[in-house]
This record gives structure tokens, sequence and C-alpha cells, in this order.
């Protein structure tokens, strides 16, 4: 997933990038509400948003963007646990609250939760060519009966194509998603997962557009 994260404790900050990358995802981190407003217009899967930030009031925030129309999966993050804290967080327009200090594998399930709901709306399998399928919400991918096991990096590539079906998805989103999380910075990482990818699952799969990225026809 590429996740939106707005939070001006720096330490807190570093310690979610650092693990929330290790779990396959894209981080852009913020500490101000005025830096975030220049990427909200770009893909994104979830928003992890500080309540009270030094330029202004995340849950207002939230509550602007709901107003205009955005329906991103949103969590807030706040060290305010009261119930009438928690209720206004919600009514806000948050998908979900957590309350600081949280362990960070918390936040990951929950991630995990709010995407699951988001993808149940869709349909529950995507058919694509070669005989393969994808059940997003579940996290698995078969050719024809048969389970295909992927690696954390494969899926989260395999998630962002197949979630932008019929669309061009960057070299330089995916690149984020298949390197960076462990020190590795060979410029041939993505070619190599894709690369693997297509080994497990068919070559016409996944098409290369050519100075733009890969794309997984609909």
């Amino acid at each position: 997933m590429r996740l939106l994260l707005l939070e001006d404790d720096e330490t807190l900050g570093e310690a979610l990038c650092a693990f929330l990358r290790l779990e396959g995802h894209v981080v852009e981190w913020f500490t101000q509400l005025r830096d975030a407003q220049t990427v909200i217009s770009e893909p994104l899967d979830a928003l992890l948003v500080d309540w009270q930030l030094p330029d202004g009031s995340g849950l207002d925030w939230v509550r602007r963007l709901r107003a205009q129309g955005h329906t991103l999966p949103i969590l807030v993050l706040t060290a305010r646990d009261l119930l009438q804290d928690r209720v206004r967080g919600l009514d806000s327009g948050a998908d979900d609250y957590l309350v600081k200090p949280f362990p960070p594998e918390e936040l990951a399930a929950r991630l995990r939760a709010v995407r699951r709901r988001q993808l149940a709306q869709g349909a529950p399998r995507i058919e694509l060519p070669e005989g393969l399928s994808v059940d997003l919400a579940g996290r698995t991918a078969w050719r024809g009966e048969q389970r295909v096991e992927l690696t954390a990096r494969e899926w989260a590539l395999l998630e962002a194509l197949v979630a932008r079906a019929g669309r061009v998805v960057t070299r330089s989103d995916l690149e984020g998603l298949s390197q960076g999380f462990d020190g590795e910075a060979a410029s041939n990482v993505l070619e190599v997962h894709v690369s693997n990818l297509r080994r497990k699952l068919g070559r016409s799969v996944i098409e290369t557009v050519r100075g733009l990225g890969y794309r997984v026809p609909r």
C-alpha cells in the first residue's frame, strides 16, 4: 500500500516509517499539513493522521477531505484517549482510531483490516490472463486451482498493479515497493521482482509500458 503519514514527532515518525516499509508499504511522511496537501491528489491507499500538528488540526483536515468527497481509508493516531475524543475522531470521518503509544504491529493489523473492508466492496476475485485469479482482500493468488506462493515484496507489487488494473503504475511507485527496505539499492531490483512474478504467474499477466511503468490488463 502507498501510505501518507502525518506525524510531527520525529522519533515516532521515523520508527513507523521503518516498520511499515519492512511490511512492504511505501510511506510518504510529512510533519505539517501544508506539506501533505502537495501529494493528497496523488494515488494513495490510506492516510495515517496525527490529531494535533504544528500548523493545524489533523482531525479538521480529515473532516475537510470527507466534505470534498475523498473516500481513502483514514486512521487517526493520537494520544487523546477519552471516550468523547474517540467518538469525535470517528464521527469526523476516520475509519479507525489508535491511541498512542501503540505497538506498530497493531497499526499494521488495523491497516490490513481497513484494506480488507475497502477491497471487499469490489469483486471477491479478480480474473486475469493465463488462468490467474487474485483475491486482494484475502491476499492470495491462484493459477487455476493451484495457489501461487509469493514473497511479501512480490505480493506488494502484484497488489499495487491489480488494484489499478487497466492503468499504468509508474516505475517510481513500484520501485518504492521493491527496494530500500533492508538497504537493497541495486538499480535492477524492480525488474528482478517483476521477472519473478511473471515466472510464477505467467508472462502476459504484467505488461511493460515502455518509458512509464507496468500494467495489469483488465
